[in-house]
């Protein structure tokens, strides 16, 4: 006789050695990638991926595996996976660390280590990985045993994904991945005493939020990458429209307000709008939700919102009050914070003057540059990026000049579509992180803007998107220059280029060709147009070089020490 009682199935312990248990728990995480580079201290592991058919991604750099998996998490909204040797191959991701950890990306980072037995004993390509990566990540762990590596590993998950996000990493000496032990995932519980974060919001602080608004005459929403890290665009839009709050958004917040909508004023910051930066400093009520105020959104801090009572929601207690006093402190996870907002619903202020001059800012000091005939100005080219994707298209950049403008022309009107460097500003970023982006979104459009001189740095890459066939479009703006340093040294330095400008680039078409990508080139604004449309319909990896206006500068601009209000270059 049957039953329809389902009896619970039991996991039956095996025994099986290190690098075996790393692919099984990568299997039971639903690891769809990982990125690595094999070498002497993980060939145990690299032993087990062989026939595991777990998808790894061989990169020509580990500086490039651990960017491509920062891309893989920003666009997918789960933890990268990187694997790299002991000694040069661990030390070759450091950058990435730093990177992920100033940006709150979730990864999770194995790195080989010497034996046990010679830990110390500078032994051939050994590193003290914790010891450098300690600083740099939210949690190092060096495995001694094998049989505590399962644990380790579910733990490292759930600390990189949960809280604010960040990088863990796991050192895995040589003996630990070749021996065996008992390994039994499922049955393995996460219990951290002093890992506790909390996303729930305090009642009454939601409640002064909600009396704030409702006493505002001139209100301000700053929204940070923190939104997009909870999947809270849609309540943060739904927010701002039930109280007809205005949005700001840093750069790494970019995409969690529609670009095109009423509400939204733009980018904030050194570079940002001049609506957005005047709505920040004479708001009386700033509402900061999921940014940390860094220096290159605040400028000088006497001149910070100097009138407003600050709001400040985040899951990182540290970050509330750091940089910028908070009168009403909202420790909570974004999405939970704004739905709280929502469910309240309050008294609406009567913000129809502010609205009103915002949208007079808005259409007075528009972003704008100075047209030439025959020249491609890089702005253009960005604009003509977005043209022809429809402004759909997943962007990523490296950092500098090229950066800055991809922020300012290409709008986005959806979340996950921009992914970029911020708190580090890592050059060689932008085109192993689109790889990674590629891979999240196979479906999806991925257009990699870069500089000349940050593209040299991992363009090694090419041989990872010819041998994958992943489409995607590299969009180098050639200037001939390190852009921004060179924009510095004229406005500050006196036009000194000391070491700046690079007039001997190499051939980006024929090294694109080398590696057997097609390559195209354009001048002016008619071949950029004629170049785009022919790497749009291509189905398969495109690099564009795109000779731009060698001495265009980036404006708006704060200068360094100057107050988010005086901003240069507003107008042509």
């Amino acid at each position: 006789m049957g039953t329809n009682v389902k009896a619970e199935a039991k996991t039956i312990p095996q025994k099986m050695n290190g690098g075996r248990m790393l692919v099984e728990a990568l299997k039971a995480e639903g690891v769809e990638v990982i990125f690595g580079y094999p070498g002497g201290a993980v060939l145990p592991i690299y032993d087990e991926i062989y026939d595991s058919g777990v998808h790894h991604v061989l990169t020509r750099h580990e500086q490039g595996a651990i960017h491509a998996a920062e891309g893989y998490a920003r666009v997918s909204g789960k933890p990268g996976v990187c694997i790299a040797t002991s000694g040069p191959g661990a030390t070759n991701i450091v950058t990435g660390l730093a990177d992920a950890m100033m940006d709150s990306l979730p990864l999770v980072v194995f790195t080989g280590q010497v034996a046990t037995g010679v830990i110390g004993s500078d032994a051939f390509q050994e590193a003290d990985v914790i010891g450098i990566t300690m600083p740099i990540t939210k949690y190092s762990y060096q495995v001694r045993t094998t049989d505590e590596l399962p644990k380790v590993i579910k733990e490292a998950f759930h600390i990189a994904n949960t809280g604010r996000k960040g990088p863990v990493l796991i050192d895995i000496p040589k003996d630990v991945a070749i021996a065996s032990d008992l390994f039994n995932y499922d049955e393995i519980e996460v219990n951290i005493p002093s890992y506790q974060p909390n996303y729930t919001p305090n009642h009454l602080q939601i409640r002064k939020v909600v009396e704030a608004v409702s006493s505002a005459k001139k209100p301000v929403i700053l929204a940070g990458a923190g939104v997009l890290h909870a999947n809270a665009h849609e309540e943060l839009r739904t927010y701002a429209e039930q109280q007809s709050l205005p949005v700001v958004n840093t750069l790494l917040g970019l995409g969690s307000m529609p670009g095109s909508h009423e509400l939204f004023l733009g980018m904030g910051g050194m570079h940002g709008t001049y609506t957005a930066n005047m709505a920040l400093y004479e708001c009386d009520l700033l509402i900061n939700i999921g940014a940390r105020f860094d220096d290159r959104v605040t400028g000088n801090l006497a001149h910070f919102a100097p009138n407003a009572k600050v709001v400040h929601i985040d899951i990182d207690p540290a970050e509330i009050g750091k940089n910028v006093p908070t009168q009403i402190p909202v420790v909570a996870d974004a999405k939970e914070a704004l739905q709280a907002l929502i469910a309240e619903d309050g008294a609406k202020g009567d913000f129809s003057i502010w609205i009103k001059k915002l949208r007079n800012w808005k259409e007075e000091y528009p972003l704008v540059y100075k047209k030439e005939v025959n020249v491609l100005k890089p702005q253009r080219l960005i604009e003509l990026v977005h043209e022809l994707t429809d402004g759909n298209a997943i962007v990523t950049t490296d950092v500098g000049q090229h950066q800055m403008w991809s922020a300012q022309y290409y709008s986005f009107d959806k979340p996950n579509k921009w992914v970029t460097s911020g708190g580090l500003g890592t050059m060689g970023f932008g085109f192993p992180a689109a790889i990674g982006a590629q891979l999240a979104s196979p479906n999806e459009t991925v257009v990699s803007v870069v500089g000349d001189a940050g593209f040299q740095m991992t363009l090694q890459e090419l041989s990872v998107i010819k041998e994958k066939n992943l489409p995607i479009k590299i969009v180098i703006v050639n200037n001939k220059a390190l852009g921004m340093v060179r924009q510095w040294q004229e406005l500050f330095y006196e036009e000194r280029y000391s070491h700046s400008l690079v007039p001997d680039q190499p051939d980006f078409v024929k090294l694109a060709e080398a590696y057997g990508v097609k390559g195209l080139r354009a001048v002016n604004e008619e071949e950029a147009k004629a170049v785009l449309k022919e790497a749009f319909e291509h189905n398969g990896p495109v690099l564009i070089d795109f000779r731009v206006a060698p001495m265009e500068k980036v404006y708006p601009m704060i200068a360094p020490g100057k107050g988010i209000h005086e901003m240069v270059g507003v107008k042509q």
